[in-house]
């Protein structure tokens, strides 16, 4: 998940129990899964060991699509660069197309799990080559979704309509794009692409992993659960001179410094976070390369996250006003551009959820809980700006960890329960199959 910081949820059981069931057999779902499940996990500890950064995931869509392909479904390659796209056709009428996704690029992160199969890899990023990890989840999110599609693949008499599995790049945002760049990428580009035309997609599903849920839970929110983001660059412009002698020019680290001090009273001070919250994190400066030169121009980088479009616009111009101002003072400028990385809000519409939630009590054995909203952010959004989507979370605490112990996604020592798996399968398969039978 795109700057994945989700701590210890602290969430609230959902009332009501489990309506009846809407169609699905879940035993005979468990039964036909019981095989599937020691190879999603063999799937995950190969796409971990083998991991790729985003936009380039050739391996990981090969595999995919040669899986795919295994289980008799159409297959389309290289959709919104990388992407997969699975279809089966169920042998049984029905008009409905239902779409699951899921993400398959890994993070510039140097692991420190010491599991067996530990990634030895390394990408481009950025123009460096660099160590990468599964960090947050997405070798575990593509085994699952491999996992959904064998499983389905095998009941394809008994599906009413039409499945579309969705295997995306880039959910992080791509490696190696330009600051500048507005080209689209990951959910987006596949969208633009028609990912969820020919045929018609009528309700998208997604899952994320998160090691900070306990194993055997699932979360989810109706309305606003995961927040949009903005990334940020500020470029503070000073006057270089000796380090001895700062009065000779202007000083654009001391500049950068205040600008950052000052960005903390946006949140804090101007934005009305008793309304909805909002995060503000600078998380990168440059300037300068030597410590008697102080350098002509130092370059900051950071993010937004918000949960309300009023608040998001108001925030962006805060930023640039305060900003500016304080380079102003300094006799300094300061040049505020925010992208290309942006994020809507994941926001569940709650009919779909209302409509959808004895399908994950049901999966889960009424362990569903109520989240919080999450300040990380998911371009599954993308897909939610064009069709109804479900968005959850997958409880995998690791072994002898707590969720409030694990490591969090995006962190070197980031792992989850394995076993997990079987319950998002479960899960996914569950919503699909309801949902088609649904009236």
């Amino acid at each position: 998940m795109a700057a994945w910081l989700f701590a210890a949820c602290w969430a609230v059981c959902c009332a009501g129990a489990a309506a009846q069931p809407q169609g699905t057999d879940l035993a005979a779902l468990d039964a036909r899964l019981a095989p599937i499940a020691p190879r999603v996990i063999a799937w995950r500890r190969d796409l971990h060991a083998h991991p790729e950064l985003s936009g380039q995931e050739l391996r990981t869509a090969a595999l995919v699509a040669e899986h795919l392909r295994r289980l008799g479904l159409e297959v389309k390659t290289g959709v919104g660069g990388l992407g997969v796209v699975g279809l089966l056709r169920g042998g049984l009428p029905g008009s409905k197309v239902v779409a699951l996704r899921a993400d398959m690029d890994a993070l510039p992160v140097t692991e420190a799990t010491n599991l067996p199969f530990a990634s030895q890899q390394t990408g481009r990023y950025q123009g460096v080559q660099t160590p990468v990890m599964h960090a947050c989840g997405h070798d575990g999110h593509t085994a699952m979704l491999m996992g959904v599609a064998e499983l389905l693949a095998g009941l394809r008499a008994q599906v009413p309509g039409t499945v579309k599995f969705i295997f995306q790049p880039a959910e992080e945002g791509l490696a190696d794009l330009p600051s500048t760049a507005a080209e689209s990428w990951g959910a987006r580009a596949m969208v633009e692409e028609g990912v969820l035309e020919h045929p018609k997609v009528d309700a998208v599903f997604g899952l994320h992993l998160s090691p900070n849920l306990a194993s055997g839970m699932l979360g989810v929110r109706g309305g606003p659960m995961l927040a949009g983001a903005d990334s940020l660059r500020i470029t503070v412009r000073g006057r270089g001179t000796h380090g001895g002698a700062p009065w000779a020019g202007v000083d654009p680290i001391v500049v950068a410094a205040q600008i950052v001090t000052g960005l903390q009273t946006i949140v804090s001070r101007q934005l009305n976070i008793s309304h909805e919250p909002a995060v503000l994190s600078i998380s990168s400066i440059h300037g300068g390369n030597r410590e008697n030169v102080l350098p002509d121009s130092v370059e900051m980088r950071g993010t937004l996250r918000s949960f309300d479009e009023d608040m998001r616009e108001d925030a962006k111009r805060r930023i640039v006003t305060t900003a500016e101002s304080i380079a102003a003072a300094s006799g300094a400028q300061a040049s505020v551009s925010f992208g290309p990385a942006t994020y809507a809000v994941t926001d569940n519409p709650r009919e779909l959820l209302a409509r959808m939630m004895p399908s994950l009590q049901r999966a889960s054995g009424d362990k569903v809980v109520e989240l919080p909203k999450i300040s990380a952010s998911e371009d599954f959004s993308e897909y939610q700006k064009q069709v109804p989507g479900l968005f959850f979370i997958l409880g995998a605490t690791p072994p002898g960890k707590t969720p409030q112990s694990a490591p969090p996604n995006h962190a070197p020592d980031f792992d989850f329960d394995e076993g997990a798996m079987r319950l998002g399968v479960k899960a996914l398969a569950t919503l699909a199959l309801d949902y088609l039978v649904s009236p």
